[in-house]
């Protein structure tokens, strides 16, 4: 199996206070001018899902995570991490009868667009993940009146038909940082979050020293 008004009303604060003089009003210091925090992509929320293949189990995601640009170094490729570096937890559970499989992961990368979000996370702990494995999931937040939706990287998708164990079982890949598919899934009960923000331009590489002979 398997979340520069600021300055311009202070100077014409001071105009009506002082209606009787032509001195103008002194400039606000820029540093008194407080610019409001950048938007970080996000993505929260529980739910229980329906999957074809498995409609009558009671399969649910818990997904909080958030996107934290170039906390994740990668050197000597990426020394200062990515734009779509995140945090957070993922969590599910797939129950059939009285047997329930389970895992808990970190989340490591984030990515959306509009109501959509792609995110991948590495288990910590799970009866049915080898810890270290990349989970990829897709939710998108329903609209007018459309159910949420979500996707997951295993069971009908993510299968290379050359990778095959000594038992000749499909061996699943290994999801890449914020790869998952298309959310394929409907959410049932409680639904997602999701907040967009466009990712953050890498920092520009220092130049390198101009060689003297």
């Amino acid at each position: 199996m398997r979340i520069t008004t600021i300055g311009a009303t202070a100077t014409a604060v001071a105009v009506l206070a002082s209606p009787i003089t032509s001195t103008p009003a002194p400039a606000v210091p820029a540093a008194s001018v407080v610019s409001k925090p950048a938007k970080a992509a996000s993505v929260h929320g529980e739910a229980r899902i329906s999957y074809i293949e498995s409609i009558h189990d009671d399969i649910r995601f818990t997904i909080h995570a958030e996107q934290t640009p170039f906390t994740r170094p990668m050197p000597p490729t990426a020394p200062e991490g990515l734009p779509t570096d995140a945090r957070g937890t993922l969590k599910f559970s797939h129950s059939r009868g009285e047997v329930t499989g389970w895992a808990e992961a970190t989340v490591d990368c984030l990515v959306t667009s509009g109501r959509t979000a792609t995110l991948t996370a590495v288990v910590t702990k799970s009866n049915v993940e080898e810890p270290g494995a990349r989970l990829g999931i897709s939710v998108q937040q329903g609209g007018k009146g459309e159910p949420d939706r979500l996707g997951f990287s295993w069971g009908v998708v993510n299968v290379d038909p050359e990778n095959i164990d000594e038992n000749g079982q499909l061996v699943r890949p290994q999801a890449g940082s914020c790869m998952a598919p298309a959310p394929f899934t409907t959410v049932i009960k409680g639904g997602y979050k999701v907040v967009h923000a466009e990712i953050t331009k890498s920092p520009t590489q220092p130049e390198p020293a101009p060689h003297h002979s």
